[in-house]
């Protein structure tokens, strides 16, 4: 059975206590800026198309950005990286691929991606997925098409949370069942869910109390539901 070992602690005293190389893989997803955790609602209250509020707890403590210790500990214990929102870190890597995730949303006001850093690959791959408010793509992982149902979107709880479809797509192109995975900073858990489903060793951090328990409490509805339906 695999493990899922999640901690509401400092990321830094975390990866002290491993030695190096300890983990096959890590895939992080650290802030590169603070504000995202002060507001009160996630994506535009008020668009072209209406209102677009999902609402969530804020935080009163002020995102750290990582620093270059934390860079230094994370390449000493994983022996490869993905990393999100490389292009904001002067610590990364310049060598070695890239990861665009196409979120689908090019006539919107939001990003049209993000870029993450692979040490796994010396090229460019592109996951296309449909992420935008209330628009998200379909379940099963397909591109642009979005959801129809909407009662079946993933409920937002994190100000920066990406779909588990993504993760999902990272562990079946770049890790194995068994692989030991680090992530720093857990936030709305959707990479311990897509970890859980595929079978890898999962460790992660997440500082912030608020956001540990509403991932707590999504992990274990999620656990529950596996139990009403088996697959």
């Amino acid at each position: 059975m695999p493990e899922s070992k999640v901690f509401n602690m400092d990321c830094m005293e975390g990866m002290k206590q491993y030695p190096d190389k300890y983990f096959d893989l890590a895939i992080v997803d650290p802030p590169y800026f603070s504000g995202p955790e002060k507001r009160k609602y996630y994506g535009q209250e008020i668009s072209g198309h209406g209102v677009r509020r999902i609402d969530y707890t804020p935080l009163d403590e002020t995102w750290q950005i990582p620093s270059h210790e934390y860079f230094e500990e994370l390449y000493r214990i994983s022996k490869h990286q993905i990393i999100w929102g490389c292009n904001y870190y002067p610590e990364v890597y310049p060598g070695s691929g890239r990861i665009f995730w196409d979120k689908v949303n090019d006539q919107s006001d939001f990003s049209d991606g993000e870029i993450a850093f692979c040490s796994k690959i010396s090229s460019v791959r592109i996951f296309r997925y449909m992420w935008n408010g209330m628009m998200q793509g379909r379940g099963d992982g397909t591109s642009k098409q979005m959801q129809g149902n909407k009662s079946l979107n993933e409920k937002k709880i994190h100000p920066t949370q990406k779909p588990i479809s993504l993760y999902r797509w990272l562990y079946k192109n770049y890790a194995k069942p068994g692989d030991k995975i680090l992530d720093t900073h857990l936030g709305s858990g959707s990479s311990r869910i897509a970890a859980f489903e595929f079978g890898v060793d999962f460790t992660a951090y997440e500082k912030h109390l608020t956001y540990f328990e509403a991932q707590e409490k999504r992990f274990n509805q999620y656990k529950s539901q596996l139990k009403l339906f088996p697959a």
